[in-house]
């Protein structure tokens, strides 16, 4: 999922470089959301990990 967030950023630096406003906020705003769907699994993830290495 980071790949694709890099993806997208870099499209989006590229439209916004080339003056495709419009591509580029859809690109970037794309990325973002991809970005905090990713850390949110991180964040499962490592919750789980954690509860699941208590567990007696």
């Amino acid at each position: 999922m980071l790949y694709y967030v890099l993806v997208f950023l870099l499209l989006a630096i590229v439209a916004g470089a080339l003056g495709f406003g419009g591509i580029a906020g859809a690109s970037a705003g794309i990325a973002k959301i991809l970005f905090f769907l990713f850390v949110a699994f991180v964040l499962i993830g490592a919750i789980m990990h954690l509860a699941k290495g208590r567990a007696p």
